[in-house]
């Protein structure tokens, strides 16, 4: 039903997202600053030789799909499995977070600091330049945020949800989750995301707010020796 989403991330650096990747043959790599993940042609064989030149030695990244042993030069720092879920509810009746507001350069060191605390998943300084991304404010204090990160073909991610731990349990980040879906549907669109298969909690609420499972793949941390 979503063939892409199988290997989004390829599909969205050789397509919509080619000018914020870089790589050459069967690999390609979100380029520095944007959030550290590969992508092979073939996810299953992947062509490190191809995506070596365009790696830092200690550069950390994620790749999705691949349970092989580790090729010369590079190491598995770490290993989880995870959900591709995609949209599967009703749109949005209303905006749910009118309040919020875009963010933009302004707001990067509150951004960077919020990640950086809550770990929602690979991010970089531009990562927010990869689609729309909105936040939940007290007074000009981020207390959430979500936005969009790789797209291929309709599909449309959603990503960087996170809420600072004092202002948790007010469901600001499910608020923004919506207002992002809406737009999303609005323009044709069909979200997904990705949720990290023993974080129960969310993966439940995605469930409740119309997500389901596409299907579970292995997600590994890789750096180049």
């Amino acid at each position: 039903m979503h063939p892409l989403l199988d290997n989004v991330f390829w599909h969205a650096m050789v397509g919509p997202q080619a000018h914020c990747a870089v790589g050459s043959g069967s690999a390609r790599r979100y380029a520095p600053g944007f959030s550290p993940i590969v992508g092979f042609a073939d996810p299953e064989r992947p062509d490190f030789d191809a995506l070596a030149p365009h790696c830092g030695p200690g550069e950390h990244f994620y790749c999705a799909g691949w349970s092989g042993p580790a090729p010369a030069g590079w190491v598995i720092e770490a290993e989880a499995t995870m959900h591709k879920m995609v949209w599967a509810g009703e749109a949005p009746a209303q905006d749910e977070a009118p309040d919020a507001r875009p963010i933009g350069p302004e707001h990067l060191d509150q951004v960077l600091a919020l990640a950086d605390l809550t770990r929602p998943g690979p991010f970089g300084p531009r990562t927010i330049e990869l689609g729309g991304y909105f936040g939940l404010f007290d007074g000009e204090r981020l207390m959430a945020m979500a936005g969009e990160r790789s797209f291929a073909g309709a599909l449309r991610e959603v990503s960087g949800v996170c809420t600072h731990p004092d202002f948790q349990g007010r469901g600001l980040a499910k608020r923004l989750m919506l207002k992002l879906i809406a737009r999303q549907l609005a323009r044709g669109e069909t979200p997904f995301l990705h949720v990290v298969s023993d974080n129960t909690g969310a993966l439940g609420l995605y469930q409740r707010m119309g997500f389901r499972t596409h299907r579970e793949v292995v997600v590994r941390v890789i750096a180049r020796i």
